[in-house]
């Protein structure tokens, strides 16, 4: 599998529902070099995997089993065959160009690579002010009961080795994925870089993320995890990517 420019090989997994019209702009931002394209589709009604094969003869499809982004994502992880895991999102938001910073983040030696908008470097075309806020207060709450140094809790472009896929341990259906992902990494002592990260608008369709309702899951899942007792590793630092 393996290719130039890394010789760890790379899968990256696409959980898509409805998003036939985005997919050409996504997937047109996506490297050659990628071994493999996961799309994970939850049962959409139109033409997103068809559009998605026609774009990607070698694409690999999972159809969801439950619902939710979180679910997707899990299956979509389960189904890779990479050294490395890449998560991106299907709507046009996330760039797929912005992967290479990612991988090279991991072979440089962090075990989780973590997208930022706020980082040096990142932005945001589709940030409300009140989801601004909101991630801000979720991120700051996140560091005083974790002892990390985030700067974008709520963010969903991460990249990891898949050999960590046993240490996160993830259990969950909703967008609360992304804050599962981030405490887990943690808890379990991986080397985190942020990586900076520009996220673009929604390019056809609407969003299925509702501010407050998604909002009180990332809270209700920072709480219970603490409440776990996991003492995070001294090594569970965050720093930017070099």
């Amino acid at each position: 599998m393996n290719k130039q420019p890394f010789a760890a090989s790379v899968s990256v997994i696409v959980p898509a529902m409805n998003e036939a019209e985005n997919l050409p702009h996504v997937f047109a931002t996506l490297p050659e070099w990628i071994d493999e394209v996961i799309l994970v589709d939850g049962n959409s009604a139109d033409d997103t995997v068809a559009v998605a094969r026609r774009l990607r003869p070698d694409l690999r499809v999972v159809v969801q089993t439950r619902r939710g982004k979180g679910n997707a994502l899990i299956e979509g992880f389960q189904a890779a065959r990479g050294d490395i895991i890449v998560m991106i999102d299907a709507d046009g938001s996330t760039d797929g160009r912005e992967i290479h910073s990612f991988v090279t983040a991991l072979v440089n030696g962090a075990d989780f690579a973590k997208g930022s908008r706020y980082a040096p470097g990142g932005g945001s075309d589709d940030l409300s002010p009140i989801r601004s806020l909101g991630n801000k207060v979720l991120t700051t709450l996140t560091n005083l009961l974790y002892g990390t140094r985030y700067t974008d809790l709520c963010y969903g472009y991460n990249a990891f080795w898949a050999h960590h896929l046993d240490a996160l341990a993830l259990d969950c259906d909703g967008f609360e994925i992304e804050t599962l992902m981030n405490v887990r990494a943690a808890q379990a002592g991986l080397v985190i870089r942020e990586v900076p990260s520009h996220e673009h608008s929604r390019i056809h369709g609407d969003s299925n993320l509702h501010a407050v309702r998604d909002g009180w899951r990332v809270l209700r899942t920072i709480m219970r995890e603490r409440s776990r007792g996991t003492s995070m590793a001294p090594q569970a630092q965050v720093a930017l990517a070099k």
